[in-house]
């Protein structure tokens, strides 16, 4: 009988310290944090809350202005922008190859986009230059970059300008288009003078959709672009 009562009170120790053990094994995994669920697929665009200035001014302000002006019968007629070329000439990379390295970074700053390196498409004997050779760096900006390029330049670059009197109205090439130059990249408040390799140049055109330059400058002058008297 008490070897009965032993066993009894063994099995029921043996039973308490697994329900113990079970308890602290199940506390234990409830205390670890969940992995995160790894995401499959392309990652989400990112979306913005609000359109860009410029392109929000250009939809509720400058389009009636326009059909208005011109007389056009459907809004499919008023011109737009259509794209932003940045173009950084670097002729002395042909004899200082780092140039081209510091011309991407640069620009890569200043538009926010990778840019291109422009090649000689020719062999020129004058200037000591052969077919291929790196001679500059270039960005094509279009939707929300171009617009937001295109506001740092009117509004934070262009009253940087040293003595800036106007850019001159002669950049139309007749078919709707605007080229214009900056002498200096360090209007841009993205480059930090102490770090620049030397002053370079910028040539920025404007692609749009207007049928004649009188349509295309008056697109321009009416996003406040500072065209000479």
């Amino acid at each position: 009988m008490a070897n009965e009562d032993e066993d009894k009170s063994a099995d029921e120790a043996a039973a308490a310290k697994k329900a113990e053990r079970a308890a602290k094994a199940k506390a234990k995994g409830e205390g670890k944090a969940k992995k995160a669920p790894v995401q499959e697929g392309p990652a989400p665009k990112y979306k913005r809350e609000k359109p860009p200035t410029l392109k929000a001014k250009y939809d509720n302000t400058i389009k009636p202005a326009m059909m208005k002006e011109f007389g056009y019968s459907i809004v499919m007629q008023v011109p737009r922008i259509l794209k932003v070329t940045v173009n950084m000439g670097l002729g002395k990379a042909k004899d200082e190859p780092k140039m081209i390295e510091f011309g991407i970074e640069e620009l890569k700053a200043i538009t926010g986009q990778s840019p291109v390196v422009s090649r000689a498409k020719k062999d020129i004997a004058v200037f000591k230059l052969r077919k291929g050779q790196k001679i500059g760096v270039m960005v094509t900006l279009r939707r929300e970059r171009m617009w937001e390029f295109l506001d740092r330049l009117l509004n934070i670059a262009l009253p940087r300008v040293r003595d800036f009197r106007g850019v001159s109205p002669r950049g139309f090439d007749g078919r709707g288009n605007f080229t214009m130059g900056v002498r200096e990249q360090i209007i841009f408040p993205e480059i930090e003078y102490d770090k620049i390799d030397s002053i370079k140049g910028l040539n920025i055109s404007i692609v749009t959709t207007a049928a004649t330059d009188a349509e295309a400058k008056a697109l321009l002058a009416a996003f406040k672009f500072p065209f000479k008297a």
